[in-house]
Formats: C-alpha cells, structure tokens, sequence
C-alpha cells in the first residue's frame, strides 16, 4: 500500500453531503447542499463525496444529484480538490460520467444478505456490474466500497475470506481504490489490525482507505489502529451524520470534527482548520436541529490551550 503524502500527513474525506443526508427525513433544499460543500471547502477539505445517483423515487434527498455535481465540479477546479460521488449501478453511473464527474464510489456488501437488501442484487451480480461499468467507462475512477467487511446487521460476523475474493475478482479488471467500511460500527481494533494484515499481505496493491461508525464507540481506537497500520486516508462526516439505510441500530458515522482533533493532538497533519470546522457545525444544526453527534460539539474544545507543542498542523 502506497502513502498518500509525506507520512504524518491524513486524508479526511468528508461523506456528509451525501451520506450524512441520505437519512434524513427532512428534504435540504439544494442551496443548503451548496452551502455544506463551499463550508467544507472553507475549513481546508481536499476530499468530499457530494452526492448519490441513486435514484431519487428510493433516496428523495438526492433529487438535484446533477446540480450538486456540476457546482461540485466548479469548486474543484477553483480550489484543486477532489469531489465524488456514489452510484450504486451501471445506470447511475452513466448519470455521473454524463455529469462531468469522473470520481465514482461504487458499495458492493461483503455481506450476501445485505447486499440483496442495499442493492437488490447478489455480491457476484454486483462485481459483474462493476466490471461492466469499468468496461465501459474507462476513464471513470473507481472506488470500491466493501460494505459490512467487520459485521453484517442480518449474518453477524463476516469472514475476511470473503472480503479478499472480492478484492481478488476487482483487482482482477483494474480496481485499486478500496475503502473498507464497518457498516454498523462494530469492529473493534484488533481486529481491524487482522483484516489489515490480512489484506495488506496480498500480492495485489491496494490503495485502501477506512470508513468507521461509532454505534459502540469504538471508532476513533480502530482510526487510530488503522493509522498505526499504515492506513492514510479515512471517511467521516461533520457532526457525526448519517448511515446506511440498511443498517438497523447503526450509529452515524465517525465524526469529522472528533477525527481531526484526534489527529491533530496526535502531532499529525490534515491540512483543515478545526475552529472553522466548528463554526460550521452550528449552521448545520440550525438546518438540521438536534441530529449532530460528536464529543467536540457537544463538550469544551479547550482550543486556547496547546496539548502539542511538537505539532504542525497548518
């Protein structure tokens, strides 16, 4: 696995625009979207997946995915980030390309039975589609999504096993961008070490990233194993949002806000600004009231004290 840049430096790659929303009952107004995504622009985020294009009769909240796409796009080549989103087939993928994105985040469930829940379809069905759309689309970046890799809601404890024929078939055509995502925030640091390892050994090099949920707060030990493992890049959401919808009892993801302050007084670098970040999370609890789940906002940050004389966190 290969670093992403020098070694105390961490990729945060916020996912709240499109999966901190992707719950809510309450529909965001397209505006609202706009102003989340500049905000993570604002605070420094080189890395944000801003919508779904899923269709919107299943997932309401993502009715405008092409606006959001297209003023995505104006902001990357205005501050040189990366922006992406997720289909979750062949026919939302070709709505993405046709967008002008060229980031895809594609979820196939490690879990057979979630995944005929999330995707409607088997695990071997969705490789072939992913293979498909890689065919014919070969300029598209892909990024695997293994969903449920450290626990299933409906099977319990999933078998590495399975996640590494997975990779093996991807690999197989071309996919490299792996994120390994503990669906329902059961995975403890051990054995996020073991799957690691495991996968770490395999002749194919992976580019992998982890997506951690906090339903048994657990998730900042198995970033901090992950770090620790060699792992660079991580998937969070400001404010601690969202979820898959197919995962009952699930916490939200980790909060974005909890990470970076982890990192930061860790001595490592993230490049976004943590007092900016938290000015953000009051407007979006203005929008969405009484949702944001994070230790930093809902405790003292301590901010006028330094805990890391050593750190550079510019």
């Amino acid at each position: 696995m290969k670093a992403h840049q020098k070694n105390n430096h961490i990729i945060i790659s916020d996912v709240f625009p499109r999966d901190g929303i992707q719950n809510l009952e309450q529909l965001i107004t397209t505006e609202d979207k706009k102003n989340f995504i500049k905000g993570l622009v604002d605070i420094g985020m080189k890395d944000i997946e801003v919508t779904s294009f899923v269709n919107p009769k299943l997932m309401h909240q993502f009715y405008d995915s092409k606006e959001i796409a297209n003023y995505s796009l104006e902001l990357a080549e205005d501050y040189n980030i990366s922006v992406s989103a997720l289909a979750p087939n062949y026919i939302g993928a070709k709505n993405l390309y046709d967008s002008g994105l060229r980031n895809m985040n594609y979820v196939i469930s490690v879990s057979e039975t979630h995944n005929l829940k999330n995707i409607n379809r088997t695990v071997r069905q969705s490789i072939d589609d992913l293979k498909y759309i890689k065919d014919s689309l070969p300029d598209l970046n892909i990024r695997l999504v293994l969903a449920t890799v450290f626990g299933c809601p409906f099977s319990g404890y999933i078998p590495t096993d399975l996640t590494i024929d997975i990779l093996n078939k991807a690999s197989a055509f071309g996919i490299s961008n792996v994120t390994l995502c503990d669906t329902i925030g059961v995975a403890n640091p051990h054995q996020v070490k073991s799957i690691l390892n495991d996968i770490m050994s395999l002749p194919s090099n992976f580019e992998l990233s982890l997506h951690m949920h906090n339903t048994h707060g657990m998730a900042l030990a198995n970033i901090h194993q992950g770090i620790i493992s060699g792992i660079k890049r991580f998937e969070t959401a400001i404010g601690g949002l969202g979820g898959c919808p197919f995962a009952p009892g699930a916490a939200g993801n980790v909060a974005t806000e909890d990470v970076v302050n982890m990192l930061h007084r860790m001595g490592l670098n993230t490049g976004i600004e943590l007092g900016k970040l938290l000015t953000i999370l009051k407007s979006i609890n203005n929008i969405i009231p009484n949702k944001i789940n994070s230790q930093l906002f809902k405790a003292r940050s301590y901010s006028e004290f330094n805990f890391y004389q050593e750190s550079n966190n510019g």
